[in-house]
Parts: structure tokens; sequence; C-alpha cells
């Protein structure tokens, strides 16, 4: 009998496919339905921040920062602010230091709830989106509140923050860690046990511990495959070494792992926010009480020659940096996030790197969808949890 003669065929997935989070192109080989190969193509989306950056003045890369990552907004923010705070040599307030922690860990519930929501929806589970975009819009509300802003708050500043915190603020916090609670149940009871997600998620895109390490994988994909690492454990900041919380892993590697791991993540988020909202006062000290960098409160601007002054020097020549360079990383809804700031000395940055742990997932990605079926590819994509504006910067 003559030998059976197959020929592979290479197709694009992306850069406009829905299921790639973005503008990812993926080139797979494909022998049937089984992917043989997977080149991640990036670069489509070409933001230029880290460029566009070196043109601002230290306290405007805030809302450019918060536009690479943008589900990661506050911790984007906070990771800037700390590496430029490090280079002046300020140390910012206790009642701040727990008010950015209480913003992180609400940013990481809502990143989650993005990734859920999708990821859900592109295995079929349709309605998980739904619910999970439900108590996403509550947490909108609370960036809405403190900032006038649902996406992009830019509230964290280099000294503290914006302003103080909104009348009510603690009572919408409260509000929704309240409701929470049962909500996140019910996202569990729609999938953890679920027959068909866990035929489309157990045993696919899996890493070894290994490999993740030596991809350079942090976060919910590298502890979902063992490695108990977390920023906020091993280099505490904001005073986390304070607080009584957990870091979930697993170690099968695989999508569900993934899944477990970032539901667990929620639950230990909601202790931190009760625990960090319980040491907030009201009213308080929201910046450090620094001329040169924190503009004078506006009754004083109104009312003294000097504190006007001081105000339009701030905000139209901003303030220097000493000369040198930080890397001060937190822990971020995808992993370990920081910013290598580099000063001249002068009113701008000379250089601003992000470390991107999206970019690093892209990287892994022909490791963890080789030798599966094209249909795991989408799970595989969903559950890295990749946001493209965090890659193409």
């Amino acid at each position: 009998m003559p030998a059976v003669r197959t020929e592979t065929m290479t197709v694009n997935m992306g850069p406009q496919h829905p299921s790639t989070h973005g503008v990812l192109r993926l080139v797979l080989e494909l022998d049937g339905e089984t992917v043989l190969s997977a080149a991640p193509t990036i670069g489509y989306l070409h933001t230029g921040i880290e460029k566009t950056a070196e043109q601002k003045k230290w306290q405007q890369v805030i809302p450019l920062v918060e536009r690479m990552d943008y589900l990661s907004a506050q911790s984007n923010s906070m990771a800037f602010c700390m590496s430029v705070e490090k280079l002046l040599g300020v140390e910012i307030p206790e009642r701040v230091k727990n008010i950015r922690v209480l913003l992180a860990e609400l940013q990481r519930i809502n990143s989650h709830l993005v990734w859920l929501g999708t990821h859900g929806m592109e295995v079929g589970a349709v309605s998980v989106m739904l619910y999970c975009f439900r108590e996403r819009e509550l947490l909108l509300n609370i960036n809405e509140m403190i900032a006038g802003f649902r996406l992009f708050p830019s509230y964290m500043r280099v000294g503290g923050l914006r302003e103080d915190l909104p009348r009510g603020f603690h009572e919408a916090v409260l509000a929704f860690l309240d409701r929470f609670a049962g909500k996140l149940d019910e996202y569990e009871d729609l999938l953890t046990k679920n027959e068909i997600y866990l035929k489309r998620t157990i045993g696919v895109g899996a890493i070894s511990k290994e490999n993740a390490i030596a991809y350079g994988l942090l976060g919910p994909i590298a502890r979902a495959a063992g490695v108990a690492y977390d920023v906020r454990k091993a280099f505490p900041y904001m005073g986390y070494e304070t607080y009584d919380f957990a870091v979930p892993t697993a170690t099968a590697g695989d999508v569900y792992a993934r899944y477990t791991v970032r539901v667990a993540e929620m639950r230990e988020s909601m202790k931190l926010c009760r625990q960090a909202l319980a040491r907030i006062s009201p009213t308080g000290q929201y910046a450090i009480d620094d001329p040169r960098i924190t503009p004078p409160p506006k009754d004083r601007v109104y009312t003294e020659m000097e504190a006007l002054i001081q105000h339009f020097l701030i905000y139209s020549q901003g303030f220097s940096v000493p000369a040198g360079e930080a890397y001060v990383p937190v822990e971020g809804p995808r992993g370990e996030q920081g910013f290598h700031v580099v000063s001249d000395g002068t009113n701008r940055p000379w250089r601003v790197k992000s470390r991107a742990p999206s970019l690093l997932a892209c990287q892994a990605l022909e490791q963890m969808i080789v030798g599966g079926l094209i249909a795991d590819v989408i799970a595989v994509i969903g559950s890295i949890d990749v946001v493209m504006g965090d890659v193409d910067r």
C-alpha cells in the first residue's frame, strides 16, 4: 500500500481576530487540526509610549503609562510614581500608602473580571461575561467617584495622590466588597465544575515550572505552574508586609490552573481591600508636604501670592529629579510590572523603560500551543491574559 502523502497548511490567526485580545498575529502551521509551529508577530499597535515619555514632564508621564496596560492603570501609575519617588528620596505618608494598596487591589479584581468574562465567552460560556461585567461596572463607578474617569483615573501622582478621597468613598467600596463575595461564588458555580469547561481547559496549554522560569514568566501564569513568586511577598512595598494575605498557586500549569489561581487571587484581593479600608481615615494627608513637588491647596492659591507662584511653577515647569536611575517593581494583575526610570537631573525623564509581563507571555505562546489543536489556541491566548498595549509600547 503506498504511503499517504500529507501537506501542512500555514494560516494567519489575527491580527484582527477578536480572540487575540488586540492586534496580535499568530502564523500557525497546521497538520489537519494539530498545530505544528506557531510564530507570534507583534508590533501592529506601535504606541511609542516609552519614547513619548521622554518629551513629557514627570507628572505628565502618568496618563501615558496608564494606557500601556489599560486594564492595570492604577498599578502602572503606582509603579512609575514609586520609581520617581525613589530617585527623589521622598517617603510618602502612611495614609497614602494604604490608599494606593486599596486602589491597586481593586484594580486587580477589575482586571481579573475582564479576563474571566472574555475568556469564558471565548470558550463558549457567554453568560460568564455578562456576570463579570456587571460587577466591573461598580468598580468603574468607584474610579469615576475618585477622579472623574472610569478607565484611566490618573489619580496617583508623584508624591501622593491628586486630591483627597471623596465623600462616600468608604461606603461605596464596602458595598462592593459585601456584594462581591457572593457574586464570585456565582462565577464558580458556572465554570469550576462545568463539564464542557473542564474538557476545554484541563491539560490544555500546559507549561512546566522550569519552562515558566526559563521564559521569565511571572504572575498568575507562573503561579499556576508552581512558581510561588509574588512581588508583594518577595520585595514588599507600600507596607504589604503588614497585611495578611496568601499567594495562591497550582501545579498543572494549564488553562484550568490559571483560572483557579486568578479566582483565588480575587478572594485574596478582597481580604486586602478590607484591611486597607479599615486603616484609611475618611480625610487626612493625601500627598507629601514638599512645595517643590506638591502644588498648594486651592484655597491658598486664591488668597496668597506665594502659593499662586508655586502653583504656576509646578504646573508650567514641573519639578526636577536628581540624576540617577531607579526600578521599583509592583505585583500587577499580569505579574511583575515596573518602570526603569533614568533621570539626567532635568524636569523630564531621560529614559522610561517598562517591564511588560504581557510581552513575556506572548513569547511563551509557542511553547503552550504547539502540539495542541487549533481550537485550543483560543483557550490558551485567553488564559495568558495579554494586553497588547503592554506589548507594543
